[in-house]
């Protein structure tokens, strides 16, 4: 099934939709959402991508970012993925929205509206191995010691998202 992303002005008026790849292709600026899970400890959930991933593949990101679909919230879409993605259910709040754009490589592009949502977790993983290869939780201290020492690891758009979230919480 050929997936479809949500074209939306600045101000998230509804434009119409385009197919996933060109939508990524030529920068055009769609609907998304970001997940940031966390356990007790207060560590943050990463997720690797799946070696097959079309862009950023073997690479680690937030817990869950993907795209609703039209006529699904949001707050739905994240729901959904967390399902399809890593097997799990767990309550989200939507925390702040913003737009960035990001190079992802092989001209491709992020350039979203982006809702970030957090939630905490701390159940067993179903791995939906087509989307993600592992799964860790990490402290934030360590993470910002990773990110600095080994940039390339990290997803484009997860290093974006994560200062954004450093500065609005």
């Amino acid at each position: 099934m050929e997936e479809h992303v949500v074209l939306v002005s600045e101000k998230d008026e509804v434009l119409g939709t385009m197919e996933k790849m060109k939508a990524h292709q030529n920068g055009i600026l769609h609907r998304a959402f970001s997940v940031f899970l966390f356990n007790d400890r207060g560590e943050m959930l990463l997720q690797k991508r799946a070696e097959g991933k079309y862009h950023s593949p073997n690479q680690w990101t937030n817990a869950v970012c993907s795209h609703p679909r039209l006529n699904e919230t949001y707050l739905d879409g994240a729901q959904r993925r967390m399902r399809e993605e890593l097997g799990i259910e767990a309550t989200l709040s939507e925390k702040f929205n913003f737009i960035y754009k990001a190079d992802v490589g092989q001209n491709l592009w992020e350039h979203e509206l982006d809702h970030v949502f957090t939630g905490s977790y701390n159940g067993k993983f179903h791995l939906n191995n087509e989307e993600v290869s592992e799964v860790r939780f990490i402290s934030m201290e360590e993470l910002d010691s990773e990110m600095q020492a080994h940039p390339e690891l990290f997803t484009e758009w997860f290093k974006i998202i994560l200062e954004e979230y450093k500065h609005h919480l």
